[in-house]
């Protein structure tokens, strides 16, 4: 009897070489300036390891070891991602293959993984340009390993940044080190977490095939919708969120909604909360880098859409809300209740309605 040909539905390392070639030019530098931008981009994530510390009370940043921070070129930022997208997107693949795999012939299954391959690096190549820094939880888990995820620390982007702003390097990497180690403390402090993400992200996906029989239909919906409101107008509904149709869906995705806006919230806050002493020209840093959004081109302002970034900064002011109005009742030390169990993360309506999670939390009378 022939055996069934495996299908690998991504070719995963088409995806890495696809970005690496597609990925755009980042700033001229020379070999030892490009040494010393690495170099000095540790020194700044290691110091900023103690200002998290001092911002959050959380005993997981007091001497943070638990997992590498890289300092990474945009083709290794990319690469990075194929491996924890292959981990991530797992579930989802495997329900894929099982649908296909008396359909599809081994030929049929090699020339479908290249495309999807190649359609996966040019997203990449687009985003790569884009990171400054990324906590990355989910490569260490591939062929069943349990170890911590990653930091990246995209130094092309952070250098393009800076002189674009024309800020203080000093100061402008610092403040970056802090916003992206607070992500790495964040799964140090509640070490359930990226289990309860590969969870969630796990339905998300099987709701998906389910529903494979007209994923295409809402895709090309989606495009069109962005399409004709490419002029980014954010009252427009469009991009991923059209992919959605059951309940079940909808409820995975607030559920992962809430927690991303805990996240980057979070985040933000502790970025925020530095002071003067510590990065001595943060105001201006502030004020260049929220303004930094306003010279996008309409293509760009396209592919945010289609890939959900705009949404993504909406996370970041909503969940800065949420944490600043908890704190403000509750403390430093309430708030950090949230990293205690699964159970005590906001919902998305919550990171609308903090005093709602105070109450559930037994803050009411501090709310």
């Amino acid at each position: 009897m022939t055996e069934q040909p495996t299908l690998t539905l991504i070719d995963w390392d088409l995806a890495a070489t696809t970005a690496a070639r597609l990925a755009p030019a980042g700033p001229q530098l020379s070999p030892a300036e490009i040494a010393a931008a690495v170099e000095d981009i540790r020194v700044k994530a290691e110091a900023s390891v103690a200002l998290v510390h001092r911002i959050t009370g959380l005993e997981a940043a007091r001497d943070l070891r638990d997992s590498p921070v890289l300092v990474v070129d945009r083709a290794g930022w990319s690469k990075a991602n194929t491996q924890g997208f292959a981990v991530m997107m797992e579930p989802a693949l495997e329900a894929f293959r099982e649908r296909l795999a008396q359909g599809m012939s081994a030929g049929g299954a090699k020339v479908g993984s290249a495309i999807t391959g190649a359609q996966m690096g040019s997203v990449l190549a687009f985003l790569s340009s884009k990171v400054l820094g990324q906590y990355e939880p989910f490569s260490a888990r591939r062929d069943g390993g349990r170890g911590p995820g990653r930091l990246l620390l995209v130094a092309p982007n952070i250098v393009e940044v800076e002189r674009r702003l024309g800020v203080d390097t000093d100061d402008f990497r610092l403040w970056v080190c802090l916003h992206e180690q607070t992500h790495r403390v964040q799964f140090a402090a509640a070490p359930w977490l990226g289990d309860y993400l590969l969870e969630q992200i796990g339905l998300l996906s099987g709701s998906l095939v389910e529903n494979a029989g007209s994923f295409l239909e809402r895709a090309t919906r989606a495009v069109v919708s962005l399409k004709e409101n490419r002029g980014g107008s954010e009252s427009t509904p469009g991009g991923l969120s059209e992919l959605l149709q059951g309940p079940e869906e909808k409820a995975v995705m607030s559920r992962l909604t809430g927690v991303m806006s805990l996240l980057e919230g979070h985040a933000n806050v502790v970025m925020d909360a530095v002071d003067a002493e510590a990065v001595p020209s943060v105001k201006t840093i502030r004020q260049r880098f929220s303004d930094r959004g306003k010279d996008r081109g309409v293509l760009e302002k396209f592919m945010r859409r289609l890939l959900g970034l705009d949404a993504k900064m909406r996370q970041y002011t909503d969940g800065a809300r949420f944490v600043r109005a908890v704190v403000d009742r509750a403390g430093m030390e309430g708030f950090n209740r949230v990293w205690e169990r699964p159970d005590h993360l906001p919902t998305e309506e919550e990171i609308h309605d903090a005093g709602a999670w105070l109450k559930r939390m037994g803050f009411a009378g501090d709310a």
